[in-house]
């Protein structure tokens, strides 16, 4: 008789074990395991969000993402978005999306915000579902960028500079 193993690899494994726990944890009552943001080269589980003006935002398909997560109280995020929608705009008509993660929950005062300073990147404030798909940091501004693939490639925690920002236009490619 033989026998064949097969191996995994850790992020599976984890993804498996996960699973597991949460289905031992729901037949016991309980809450079960939240499940962990994707890692470096993960494929990233996009979640449903609504976008601030109520559309879906659709995932990515064969397009690459940058996702800010991003806050009104804060000054580097400010800055930091003046570069985003430029990248915004240099985007268009590339495979690439830009989103923002903005943590404040009044829809209305991030609307006349971006509105006053001219940003016109499509942004959610379902800052939660995002959070648990991408990243645990609770920084602002935290940019998360993911391949064409739909693979997790990086979380950079901070402001940017501008060229550093417009660089990720290569993930289009």
């Amino acid at each position: 008789m033989t026998m064949t193993m097969t191996t995994t690899t850790a992020p599976e494994r984890r993804r498996v074990l996960q699973t597991l726990a949460g289905m031992v944890l729901t037949l016991a009552g309980a809450q079960p395991v939240r499940a962990a943001p994707a890692a470096a080269g993960e494929a990233v589980r996009w979640p449903e969000v609504t976008l601030l003006d109520g559309r879906p935002w659709a995932a990515p398909r064969a397009e690459a993402a940058v996702v800010v997560f991003w806050s009104l109280t804060c000054p580097f995020c400010r800055r930091h978005n003046e570069h985003v929608e430029r990248l915004f705009q240099a985007a268009r008509g590339k495979p690439l999306r830009v989103l923002g993660v903005v943590r404040e929950r009044d829809s209305a005062a991030v609307r006349r915000t971006m509105q006053s300073v001219g940003w016109t990147f499509p942004v959610t404030a379902d800052t939660a579902a995002m959070a648990a798909a991408l990243t645990e940091r609770r920084m602002t501004p935290v940019t998360v960028t993911v391949d064409r693939a739909g693979r997790l490639r990086q979380v950079i925690a901070g402001e940017m500079f501008e060229e550093d920002v417009l660089e990720l236009l290569q993930l289009a490619a």
